[in-house]
């Protein structure tokens, strides 16, 4: 759908490009031409090298610049790729321009936007024309020969012929319009090694910031939670402290038995034993939130794998969820780790967001690959943009070379699933 509405909000951009393609592709397949021609009769030349370094930079401008249309006309962003490194002296630049893969490579792209510019230009302009001149031909016929002329059955099929052509034209410029997206995805952005570079660094910096903000959670519900509930421990255990010293006989005397419940010779009993009892009770307490800490550093269930692990984490859901498991391999602890809290996030979505009745969450593990899914029946709308948490949990997911898809229309149903290698 949301592919389908990108299309409809660029068609008038595919358009401009077609109109343009034909200029454009003109000058840069004779810029490539010219370029590889005179860089072959110069190359034996002092001239050769020179030439050629001059008119890659160039290209790489070039390549810039069919960049930018395609991003302002056919609504595809291109990454840009790395600068061009500069080191120095002369004769390591002019090395690095003629070993630059980006300006070979828009050299290229510029060679190929001939034939693409031509065939869309034939798409906007001469599949039109074609088509009027096809609907038109018996009255073009009738206009040429002088005298009565009666109609036959050719100049009537040019008719539905005309009208299939200009039926076929937004067809013709959405493939064109394509196949430039493809031509400027492959030939315009950084090389394969300069995207797995940036990759790294992203996949470094979410790193850094979700240990980072771990920590800080970390240190705070230590502080807030289990400090405060071992300090409130400490002030009840003083206090039964002082419940029993107030009955210990003076200094030098032997201790004598302590007088039934409720004497005055010796401690309250009854307030002891309600200080001894709020004391477990705090113990308890901070016992309990010291689990709840380590189960977020690693969940104790996976220690018997997901297999035992997502039955206990569904049975938790306040919305009824269906669990299907295809585990045929156990993966990585740490991909094990990664679709545990990524299901978490998902049935935590499900029961606050989705107003679902019933959800199913299936995992397969096989062939090297994990799959997630969770399914529910709510009113759908779920997407991943700037802000959701759905996003924040791809990029997550992407640090370990995984993948989230989210298939939600308004009105539901929704399906989200993870996917990611079963070993790093």
């Amino acid at each position: 759908m949301a592919e389908r509405r990108r299309y409809r909000s660029v068609r008038g951009g595919e358009l401009a490009f077609a109109v343009l393609g034909l200029p454009l592709g003109v000058l840069g397949g004779v810029y490539a031409v010219a370029v590889l021609y005179a860089g072959a009769l110069l190359s034996l030349t002092v001239l050769g090298l020179p030439f050629v370094a001059a008119a890659l930079l160039g290209a790489r401008r070039l390549g810039g610049l069919h960049r930018w249309l395609v991003a302002r006309l056919l609504g595809e962003e291109v990454p840009a790729p790395r600068p061009l490194p500069r080191p120095a002296g002369a004769f390591a630049r002019g090395r690095a321009v003629l070993t630059d893969p980006v300006a070979w490579r828009a050299l290229l792209y510029l060679f190929l936007r001939l034939p693409l510019g031509v065939l869309g230009f034939l798409a906007v302009v001469g599949l039109p024309l074609g088509s009027v001149w096809l609907v038109g031909f018996p009255l073009w016929v009738r206009m040429m020969e002088p005298g009565p002329r009666s109609i036959g059955l050719l100049d009537l099929g040019a008719i539905p012929i005309g009208l299939a052509v200009l039926v076929a034209v937004p067809a013709a410029v959405q493939a064109l319009g394509g196949a430039n997206r493809t031509l400027a995805r492959t030939l315009l952005g950084p090389v394969r090694s300069d995207q797995r570079v940036r990759q790294l660094e992203k996949a470094r910096s979410i790193l850094l910031a979700e240990g980072t903000d771990r920590l800080r959670r970390l240190e705070r519900d230590l502080h807030d939670g289990t400090q405060a509930q071992l300090v409130a421990l400490a002030i009840t255990l003083s206090l039964a402290d002082d419940v029993l010293g107030a009955g210990a006989p003076p200094v030098g005397l032997p201790p004598v038995g302590l007088p039934a419940e409720g004497g005055s010779d010796g401690p309250d009993l009854g307030r002891l034993r309600t200080l001894v009892d709020r004391a477990r009770g705090q113990a308890e307490d901070t016992i309990t939130g010291l689990r709840r800490l380590t189960r977020g550093i690693h969940p104790v269930a996976l220690e018997g794998g997901l297999a035992e692990a997502l039955p206990g984490l569904t049975a938790t859901s306040p919305v009824p969820v269906d669990v299907q498991l295809d585990l045929r391999e156990r993966p990585e602890e740490v991909i094990e780790r990664a679709v545990y809290f990524c299901a978490a996030e998902l049935l935590t979505n499900v029961a606050k967001h989705s107003g679902a009745r019933s959800a199913e969450l299936s995992v397969s593990a096989a062939e090297g690959r994990v799959r997630l899914t969770v399914r529910d029946d709510g009113h759908g709308g779920a997407v991943i943009g700037a802000g959701t948490g759905l996003t924040g949990l791809a990029e997550r997911l992407a640090v370990l070379d995984g993948t989230l898809r989210v298939d939600s229309p308004p009105g539901g149903p929704t399906a989200v699933s993870a996917e990611l290698p079963g070993r790093l």
